[in-house]
């Protein structure tokens, strides 16, 4: 199938999923600034070539560690969400920050998974984010609210979340950051580099290796788990490396580096 047809050029809405362990630094347990200003640069490239954009971002609890004095993930529920309380107030003031000077602004948006499934409030919102992107200035920002829920902090380090979020919006495009260059053909040899293209993420799910940050949950299973999700609900997706965000304008466009996941037509 010609890339040409798998990627238009028009106006796309995109989802991009931020894992814990693409906002943190390598070498210490708190938000790394330089990777996120470069994560929202690219962001604001995107914004500036037309797309509609929302960003589900984890990191909460990382951004919690540091100004509570711990030097490691904890493993207690309570303590986790006591993380998160803290540390959301501290990414969404890095986020409006660093959004700001590319003239832009965050809306955050703190949800569970009921929220994007209940017949009642999954509408509502839908009507916000709509509403919201309604004004070329926004960029929202949605975690999934840790201080009452606790599937993100046991199980998909927000994977799940991106990929119900892609749904419900109708979005044309998923893309799933993560500290792999995609879904590699062998991990014990990355430089054989990314499966380029996949149409059954079950012919391809023994590539996987439930590998976890240390202060992350998600995996390789996790995001593919999510894309399988998102495919079926009409979105084609992209797992790309999160250590290149300046690659995201040419991931819409149909070009960078990644493996990139067709909705399968019947």
């Amino acid at each position: 199938m010609p890339r040409a047809k798998f990627m238009s050029l028009k106006s796309k809405r995109i989802v991009l999923k931020f894992g814990t362990g693409i906002l943190t630094k390598m070498d210490a347990p708190e938000p790394d600034p330089i990777q996120l200003r470069k994560l929202v640069e690219a962001v604001a490239l995107l914004k500036a070539a037309g797309h509609s954009v929302v960003v589900v971002s984890s990191g909460a609890v990382a951004s919690g560690l540091k100004p509570l004095a711990f030097t490691e993930r904890p493993s207690d529920m309570t303590t986790l969400q006591a993380l998160a309380a803290v540390g959301q107030t501290h990414l969404m003031h890095m986020y409006e920050t660093l959004l700001r000077d590319h003239g832009l602004h965050v809306a955050q948006l703190l949800v569970t998974h009921e929220d994007l499934v209940n017949d009642d409030r999954a509408p509502r919102v839908k009507a916000t984010l709509e509403r919201l992107l309604q004004f070329p200035q926004v960029v929202p920002v949605i975690n999934e609210n840790d201080s009452v829920a606790i599937e993100e902090l046991r199980f998909g380090d927000n994977d799940k979340l991106s990929s119900r979020v892609a749904v419900l919006w109708k979005a044309d495009l998923l893309i799933l950051l993560t500290s792999a260059p995609g879904l590699l053909r062998n991990a014990s040899k990355p430089e054989e580099g990314p499966i380029p293209l996949v149409d059954d993420v079950d012919a391809v799910i023994h590539h996987a290796e439930e590998e976890k940050t240390r202060l992350g949950t998600g995996g390789m299973i996790s995001k593919l788990r999510a894309v399988q999700d998102a495919v079926d609900g009409g979105v084609e997706c992209i797992i790309a490396s999160g250590r290149a965000p300046g690659q995201l304008p040419a991931l819409a466009a149909g070009d960078g580096i990644g493996t990139r996941f067709r909705v399968r037509r019947d």
